[in-house]
């Protein structure tokens, strides 16, 4: 059943003129979000009666000064960031006045300071140890973006409960994901570290992602505080510049920025990260309106609110707070719990408090969810940590080999040229990311260490010369190089092979991540002339591209046979390329984000909005020679479309899609709003190749009539499925409220009247529309 709350509230939006007031309406739906995230959400702690009379009676004892201590976090130092340059963490700690640390790791280190908060502060409060473990701890996965390539929820799940196992055996018991920001910009660095572009498809994740890190229990001690990130409108960046501004109508922002984060507060998640960005004018890290008004009032959550990284600070020059202590009082106001490293929260709340400009019943309320998930994790009855061997488990490096060869994204493969025909034959193995373990963790890598890095060039070597093969290797360049003194010996080793292997491809570190934005999108220093000039010996080239982002890949797309996406593989990114290069698997990846023809397309995503004047239909490659082809939505140097859409990928088969079958022609707006009525929408896919094969089988809708404009297609389903050689399964979705709800020109979050389009497809351009009509 989905309950239905309807508020009504006034608030200053921040892109409003001082003075302007403005009602809101909100009806949300406090079912979860979509059908992915149902299943076991650890959110049992946000209603124990014992815990929170265990909070309570903790308050009732602190002084004002021990409640500040536990809205502070500081950095120790390593592995994902700097330290203050503090000396005096233990006799903060000691005293009661520093309540979490992040950075420290390791059980030995865990244990001794959690022995001084346990032992010598007044009321033995145990601190909580943050950690960015963004796509696994020890045993590295692929890259965020990569693991959203996989369209496998439980697949994300399990990895993130490895990298909870890991993570906890080393005293961490919070981490600072999912980053679930909606990224339609691939300028944008941080890109990398989410789900791409869609808001159901990183609904569903960001699920996922909470699911295995916090499991059934947050008390279970191989679990871990989730950290739903950057809340909220990050991703959305003016111009792809990390940390700038960003510009949402309040629309947009609860249709497809808001919803991965609501599914991961559904989920149970147990703290939320405001952004960097100002959001509408006002920083979302004094953000009300998003950080009380929706995170609190609209979805009741229960966890705690941690800046980013001095995002407290940042206040000041963003130009809303004069000092530190005016940007204090803002964010608590807001609704920031904790302060991270800007040292603000420390020297000036009790203050703030004294003076009379913060309540000391919002210090009191901001200490309750912070007490309220250290007591969920267990950490008052279980506060140590047991020492145990750093090692990686058998089984979760085979999870990390799975991952990686789900993720892969086979964009072109020209007359079969994969998978390859190493039998007797000679490989040339060329590129300067081929043989480099460090790049293969991908950027936030934790406490990964690159000697677990299996290589390309290792494990090919191995399997190539297994099959009576020879491998050549020639670095030829470096990522950022400029210099061609390895150009000949890589096109020597092209000459002497049978066919060639080029790595290429982003810095991992420099190139992707914070503080990672590109103006151009093409391969960095002269990795194309390098491309170029080994494919200019006639050989057949397969094409791996290593990177954090979509690139421009034009030349490759007409000149180069073959060319897999192969992003950041993590551990065991060797066997995993081996293995699909050379047919043990088949790739199966499918693109979260649009790959652009060129940078100035950017931002590109498919589910963008019509125009009154659409190109559809037209040829863009020529002039035009009438102005009905002129003017026209369209760029005049380039197609509008992307040069590989939103959900596309190769298999090593070939899979036919029937025409999609619905339940009904007709349905009542009013019954589906009630939960009473559905559409149940069908297909038959087949394959009709001589290889098994996983499928992404995507549902999309369209909806016209409706009181605001929907976009061109919306992803609204989607099903993994193994296809023996010749073997058909029918695939069913449902079309319900929660797939057709979108707010309306009222603001109202409901189901209209409409004309529904319904297309069931291997990607975002293809399949073949099926009409619905969705009456009064």
């Amino acid at each position: 059943m989905v309950g239905r709350v309807q508020l009504q509230v006034s608030y200053w939006p921040g892109r409003k003129a001082p003075g302007m007031m403005r009602t809101l309406r909100v009806i949300f739906c406090v079912s979860t979000l979509i059908s992915f995230v149902v299943a076991q959400p650890s959110t049992s702690w946000t209603n124990d009666p014992q815990i929170e009379s265990r909070v309570e009676q903790l308050l009732k004892q602190m002084t004002l000064e021990e409640k500040v201590g536990q809205l502070i976090t500081y950095s120790q130092g390593a592995p994902t960031g700097p330290g203050t340059g503090r000396s005096n963490y233990k006799e903060m700690v000691a005293s009661g006045h520093l309540g979490s640390i992040f950075n420290l790791t390791g059980a030995a280190e865990t244990n001794a300071m959690q022995k001084l908060a346990v032992e010598k502060s007044r009321l033995h409060i145990p601190l909580l140890f943050g950690l960015d473990v963004i796509h696994g701890y020890r045993t590295e996965f692929p890259v965020p973006l990569a693991l959203s390539a996989t369209w496998d929820p439980a697949l994300v799940e399990r990895a993130s409960r490895v990298a909870a196992k890991e993570a906890s055996r080393d005293g961490v018991r919070w981490t600072y994901s999912p980053m679930v920001d909606i990224a339609r910009d691939a300028r944008w660095g941080r890109i990398v570290e989410g789900a791409g572009e869609d808001p159901y498809l990183g609904a569903a994740l960001a699920a996922a992602y909470v699911r295995g890190y916090q499991g059934s229990k947050l008390s279970d001690p191989e679990s871990v505080a989730a950290c739903s990130k950057h809340f909220v409108g990050y991703g959305a960046a003016e111009g792809g510049r990390d940390y700038n501004t960003a510009e949402i109508p309040e629309r947009l922002l609860r249709q497809v920025y808001l919803p991965p984060f609501q599914a991961a507060a559904n989920a149970g998640v147990a703290t939320f990260m405001s952004a960097f960005e100002a959001l509408n004018e006002v920083p979302a890290s004094a953000n009300a309106f998003t950080l009380t008004q929706v995170l609190r009032k609209e979805w009741d959550f229960k966890g705690f609110v941690v800046s980013d990284w001095n995002s407290i600070g940042e206040l000041i020059p963003q130009g809303v707070a004069a000092n530190h202590a005016v940007a204090a009082g803002k964010a608590i106001l807001a609704g920031v719990d904790m302060d991270m490293e800007s040292n603000a929260y420390g020297p000036h709340l009790a203050e703030l408090v004294k003076s009379g400009v913060v309540p000391e019943s919002v210090i009191d309320e901001s200490v309750r969810r912070v007490l309220r998930v250290k007591i969920a994790l267990g950490l008052f009855d279980h506060p140590y940590t047991e020492v145990k061997p750093d090692t990686i488990a058998p089984e979760d490096l085979e999870l990390a080999r799975k991952a990686a060869e789900e993720s892969f994204v086979l964009l072109k493969n020209d007359g079969g040229t994969l998978p390859l025909r190493a039998n007797g034959k000679t490989v040339a193995l060329i590129g300067p990311l081929a043989d480099d373990a460090g790049q293969m963790l991908g950027s936030w890598a934790a406490k990964g260490n690159a000697k677990d890095v299996v290589t390309l060039r290792s494990a090919l070597t191995r399997e190539v010369e297994a099959a009576q093969g020879h491998l050549l290797y020639a670095k030829g360049t470096e990522v950022m190089g400029s210099s061609d003194a390895g150009f000949s010996d890589a096109v020597g080793a092209a000459r002497k092979s049978d066919i060639v292997v080029l790595a290429l491809g982003e810095d991992a570190q420099w190139m992707t991540g914070e503080a990672g934005s590109r103006t151009r999108l093409d391969l960095p220093g002269n990795q194309q002339q390098l491309l170029e000039a080994v494919a200019a010996t006639g050989k057949p080239v397969v094409l791996l591209v290593f990177s954090g982002r979509p690139l421009v890949l034009n030349w490759a797309a007409q000149h180069i046979p073959a060319i897999l996406e192969a992003w950041f593989p993590g551990v065991q990114a060797g066997p995993a390329l081996a293995n699909v290069l050379l047919g043990a698997s088949s790739p199966s990846g499918r693109l979260t984000v649009s790959f652009p023809r060129a940078v100035g397309q950017e931002p590109l995503y498919y589910n963008h909005f019509n125009t009154g004047r659409p190109a559809d239909g037209a040829d863009l490659t020529r002039p035009p020679k009438a102005n009905n082809e002129k003017f026209l939505s369209r760029y005049v140097d380039e197609q509008n479309s992307g040069l590989y859409p939103f959900g596309y990928g190769l298999t090593y088969s070939t899979i036919a899609y029937s025409p999609a079958m619905v339940s009904a022609i007709a349905l009542g707006a009013k019954e589906l709003n009630a939960g009473s009525a559905s559409l149940k929408v069908t297909a038959e896919v087949q394959n009709t190749g001589s290889r098994a094969a996983d499928e992404v089988v995507q549902l999309y809708i369209r909806q016209t009539g409706t009181s605001v404009a929907r976009p061109v297609r919306e992803l609204k389903g989607f099903r993994r499925v193994t296809l023996a050689p010749g073997q058909s399964q029918k695939v069913e979705f449902t079309l319900g409220r929660e797939e057709l709800k979108f707010w309306n020109i009222e603001m109202k979050d409901v189901v209209e009247s409409a004309q529904l389009t319904v297309w069931v497809a291997p990607d975002s351009t293809q399949g073949k529309p099926v009409q619905v009509n969705i009456g009064q």
